[in-house]
């Protein structure tokens, strides 16, 4: 006699509730339902704090949405350097790896010039800085600053340890850098070292998606705090510009991303965003391209650019490619703070922002803030940096969709390059899903995408 069926069928598989051996089963929160979930408590105890004066929930926030940020930071040093190092060591597997280098860094020059262009039209006709009631007295110094000398000169480290231990991001770009070019010089040689930092690299990101599950719990501290620190009343007087950075941003991800996708690469902007909206979703509450930058680069694989080109392009759009805080922010914030400090710009200065948009975005870092991009841009059109100070107390508010912007950018870039040099792998693209966040930490999820790639080398293009 034949078993049944059911019988052997594994336990998830089998009905609830349907046998005396069954168990019910609790279902599954999308994550997606957990960060609005975080945001809507933390509002509602940012506001229970503020208004009834409860001095320890104040403190209970802060120290669950700093403890979140923190263990981002953690992994940030460490993450950036291997995965700079392995991506570059990975373009030796790709055909016209110089051409695709270049492609890619031409697309985040020309979207991050439309990006800044966008900022300053919307803060010149809406004048951010025009009746807020707030003077120059206001601002406060800034303790981070960023000049043309201090980022020339700051590229290069006195040594190996110092960028690490003070997370000078760019520097340890550049190590990287050096480590990955010296690695494709020694070839053979060097493929024990390889090995190694692609397990490191392998590690750290299995590190990273169990913070990265931690996010509606950082969400709860960090919108909670933000809300007691500086409540509503704060918030009227930056209405403007938070709707400016808000608009622009918008308009960016939404206007000009989808018409670059439909014209210059040819293929559905609905398409990307349901592919990339895991990786812009926990952008928008960690605050950090580079705690996103492993959600980034599984998301863009998915919409079928090729790993070996995705590997490259991810991290190094992570660490440079950055529309919300080094583009349109900057640009809405130098007319911002003009206008406070009653200083007059012309078309001069505003070329000087478009510049600083373009060349200084690597000063951002990836992390959460742009303060140094800020300053920077203040530094080079002579603006007082007093101003900074000025938007400090709503920068996690702005934070959250400057850093979406970004991550959205930084998928969208490998797409076209992908799709322009006939790499891209369309029917990937197509069927590209939202998948819950949680899903692309595991290794079952990570093998099905390899076993889905070709064996082959990418394709040279004619």
């Amino acid at each position: 006699m034949s078993a049944n069926p059911a019988s052997t069928a594994p336990e998830a598989e089998q009905p609830t509730g349907s046998g005396s051996g069954s168990r019910p089963r609790i279902p599954k929160v999308p994550f997606w339902a957990q960060i609005v979930a975080g945001l809507v408590l933390g509002v509602l105890l940012g506001w229970l704090a503020r208004s009834q004066d409860l001095g320890w929930l104040v403190t209970t926030l802060d120290e669950v949405g700093s403890l979140f940020v923190q263990l981002l930071k953690l992994a940030v040093a460490p993450l950036v350097f291997f995965a700079i190092l392995v991506s570059i060591t990975n373009l030796r597997q790709v055909n016209n790896a110089a051409r695709l280098a270049t492609r890619t860094l031409l697309w985040f020059m020309i979207t991050s010039l439309v990006a800044v262009a966008i900022g300053i039209t919307i803060g010149l006709v809406t004048n951010p800085g025009s009746g807020t009631g707030l003077t120059p007295k206001d601002g406060a110094l800034s303790e981070t600053k960023g000049s043309w000398i201090d980022f020339l000169t700051g590229i290069v480290p006195g040594d190996v340890i110092t960028p690490f231990t003070e997370l000078n991001v760019l520097q340890i770009v550049f190590m990287a850098a050096v480590a990955g070019i010296a690695a494709l010089k020694l070839g053979d040689k060097a493929k024990p070292i390889l090995t190694l930092s692609q397990s490191i690299l392998e590690l750290l990101q299995k590190a990273l998606w169990w913070v990265i599950r931690l996010a509606p719990i950082g969400t709860v501290g960090l919108i909670g705090y933000a809300i007691a620190d500086y409540g509503w009343d704060l918030i009227g007087k930056y209405a403007t510009f938070t709707a400016d950075v808000y608009i622009g941003c918008a308009l960016v991800m939404f206007g000009v991303y989808p018409l670059l996708l439909a014209t210059v690469a040819k293929v559905s902007p609905v398409q990307f965003f349901k592919g990339a909206w895991p990786a812009i979703q926990l952008a928008f509450v960690s605050r950090s391209s580079v705690g996103t930058m492993p959600v980034t680069q599984r998301v863009t694989e998915r919409l079928g650019v090729p790993k070996e080109y995705a590997s490259f392009a991810v991290p190094f759009g992570a660490t440079t490619k950055m529309d919300g805080c080094a583009a349109i922010y900057p640009a809405l914030a130098a007319i911002f703070i003009a206008q406070i400090f009653d200083v007059q710009l012309g078309i001069g200065d505003y070329l000087l922002i478009a510049f600083v948009s373009v060349i200084g975005s690597a000063a951002t870092a990836g992390l959460t803030g742009a303060t140094v991009m800020l300053t920077l841009t203040l530094s080079t059109l002579g603006l007082p940096l007093e101003g900074v100070g000025l938007l400090m107390a709503i920068d996690p508010i702005l934070d959250m969709m400057r850093t979406a912007t970004n991550v959205a950018g930084q998928a969208l870039v490998p797409v076209i390059v992908a799709a322009r040099e006939k790499i891209l792998d369309h029917d990937a693209y197509n069927s590209a899903s939202p998948s819950p966040i949680d899903s692309f930490g595991d290794d079952a999820d990570r093998d099905e995408i390899r076993d889905a790639e070709p064996k082959t080398a990418v394709p040279a293009t004619a």
